[in-house]
């Protein structure tokens, strides 16, 4: 497996590799990265559909790509997707991927009309004293100081921030910016959380920061994730022949280590109950979900809490990751990530408005009516002066195919679920989804005395908790997460959030697909290039606009005098007179 930029090898079609006809694939899992697999060994590795297996759990597929409408309980989503434009091999195989809804036409050209004709941007990121504007007002608001320590971060060593976390690299300069507001909401980060994480996503996505303020740098799918993404990918797959087995656990794989040769041998799996095993050769690749972001979660109803499970079981992600972590150093190390749900859980709750009386305070807020067809609220919206951190949003409308008109289905998370309300006195994990949708009226500005009957008549909330929904940002060191394909693997390969690749950062619908393809092209050793991470953070443009952005647009001639001598800038600016470097400086206004 190699990497490539460009569209030279972009559009090239591999030739078949050799063997394949003879080889058969097991799929852990039926998530974004599990199916990206699948659907990168039909299309470009050419193996025959039938030889394909998907063994899922549950009785549907999608993992965390969720959207369902559950019988006598309501609509759920777990979460949301913000897409990039520059999400190489997503947008590589979703442009193979036909629309279940506009025939001849793939997912990428449906996703790229809708979001170059309805652009997403958002006109109030954040609000305070009860759905008023909070007046962020696309300003970063960081000092000088608060300036330089994200640069310092931008700049370290890989090696020099394994296992710290960010609030050891950031003081308050940071952590009580507009930056840290927009970063932690838009993100899930957590104070505690790793700063090398934090450092791979500010690389990762330098081209973006002028544009987090305001959220212009997203791009959303139409409807739900599920609807989306999910099942465009299955109906292909189903159009090959792959085979789908649902209510399959994978309790364990066994291998058989050698000195320079490791090999899957077992699957261990329960069906139905029943202990079952499939014997495999060098010729059956095994594709691993390990660990699982959305493992444990468990859903409310509007009249009960979501229950806080975090006693990981057999059969789980976590489970079979730590029976396969026994049997090799180099597959990872599980308990670094699931071993305090405490610092890795927020809560989401997902909110369906059933008649015209809540519709109004929403738009009050986004200033755009909700029933438009177009971009609602822009992203979230974050409740500055929430106790649990507050964050809502409304995604174009319906978000679901089969949504009543006149209703609108929203999303609701809180960072600190263990935190007391600041309208009810409960903590968030203790609540209903109609007490959860009574804070998040408060929080928009509903007279106090009509709160709890807009949410007991005018709404269904349905909350879930997920005690490792953050789990991949716990602080780690190189090791803690295997190689997508292990140095002396013959027939296995890692997938998703919890598998290692260089350069791309995780919590992504791109790193989930990015390690199904990078997993494939090696075991099958597909002769074509898989795109390299876009290369932003090499670009000194991009350098130099976030550069600007980060500082509200302020020269670099403006920042603290002590600052600029400490880091002799006003002598390298004097040394880029009458050269192209100063035309650049010039150009995006650093000077």
């Amino acid at each position: 497996m190699y990497y490539s930029s460009g569209n030279y090898e972009a559009f090239a079609r591999p030739v078949k590799p050799e063997g394949v006809d003879h080889k058969s694939a097991y799929i852990v899992g039926s998530g974004l990265g599990a199916l990206a697999a699948a659907c990168f060994l039909v299309r470009d590795g050419q193996m025959k559909g039938d030889h394909v297996h998907i063994l899922e759990k549950e009785q549907i597929p999608g993992g965390a790509c969720d959207g369902y409408l559950y019988e006598n309980l309501g609509y759920v989503m777990r979460g949301g997707r913000e897409m990039d434009n520059h999400f190489e091999c997503m947008w590589d195989l979703f442009r193979s991927i036909p629309s279940i809804e506009t025939e001849g036409v793939s997912v990428l050209d449906e996703y790229y009309w809708l979001n170059k004709k309805d652009p997403n941007y958002s006109l109030m990121r954040a609000t305070c004293n009860r759905g008023e504007d909070a007046h962020t007002d696309k300003k970063f608001a960081l000092s000088d100081k608060g300036a330089m320590e994200i640069m310092k971060l931008f700049f370290t060593p890989d090696e020099e921030l394994y296992n710290k976390r960010i609030d050891e690299c950031f003081d308050d300069e940071v952590l009580e910016s507009n930056f840290w507001l927009y970063w932690r909401t838009m993100f899930a980060f957590e104070n505690w959380h790793s700063a090398l994480e934090m450092k791979l996503y500010i690389k990762r996505y330098i081209h973006h920061v002028g544009g987090l303020p305001d959220f212009t740098a997203l791009r959303f799918t139409k409807y739900n994730q599920y609807e989306s993404m999910i099942l465009p990918m299955v109906k292909y797959l189903e159009s090959f022949g792959v085979q789908f087995h649902y209510g399959v656990k994978v309790v364990n794989v066994e291998f058989d280590i050698q000195k320079d040769k490791k090999l899957a041998k077992r699957l261990m799996i329960l069906k139905d109950g029943e202990e079952d095993t499939i014997d495999l050769t060098e010729d059956d690749l095994i594709f691993i979900t390990n660990g699982g972001c959305v493992e444990n979660s468990s859903l409310g109803s509007q009249n009960t809490p979501a229950s806080f499970n975090t006693e990981i079981k057999e059969g789980g992600g976590w489970d079979m990751w730590r029976k396969i972590a026994a049997q090799d150093a180099s597959f990872g190390r599980p308990d670094k990530f699931c071993h305090d749900p405490e610092k890795s859980n927020w809560m989401s709750a997902t909110v369906t408005t059933l008649d015209d009386r809540i519709p109004p305070y929403v738009q009050k807020i986004c200033k755009r009516d909700p029933f438009s067809g177009k971009v609602v609220t822009g992203g979230i919206v974050t409740a500055k002066d929430s106790n649990w951190l507050l964050s809502w949003t409304f995604n174009r409308q319906p978000q679901f195919r089969s949504q009543p008109k006149g209703q609108l289905v929203g999303w609701i998370y809180g960072l600190f679920s263990d935190k007391p309300g600041n309208y009810v006195k409960k903590t968030m994990r203790e609540c209903t989804g109609k007490e959860i949708c009574m804070e998040w009226l408060y929080h928009m500005g509903v007279p106090e005395s009509e709160i709890a009957v807009l949410a007991e008549e005018s709404a269904n909330t349905i909350p879930c908790m997920m005690p490792y929904i953050t789990a991949f940002f716990m602080p780690r060191e190189a090791g803690d997460r295997p190689l997508v394909v292990p140095e002396g693997a013959v027939n296995f390969a890692f997938i998703g959030q919890f598998a290692e690749t260089v350069r791309d950062t995780i919590f992504t619908t791109e790193y989930s697909i990015r390690t199904g393809m990078e997993a494939v092209y090696t075991l099958l050793n597909i002769d074509r290039g898989v795109p390299e991470v876009w290369g932003s953070t090499y670009d000194i443009r991009d350098l130099l606009h976030s550069a600007v952005a980060l500082r509200d647009g302020k020269k670099i001639t403006d920042m603290d005098l002590k600052l600029l001598e400490r880091f002799a800038l006003k002598e390298m600016i004097k040394k880029t007179e009458g050269t192209d470097i100063e035309k650049l400086l010039k150009e995006y206004e650093l000077i």
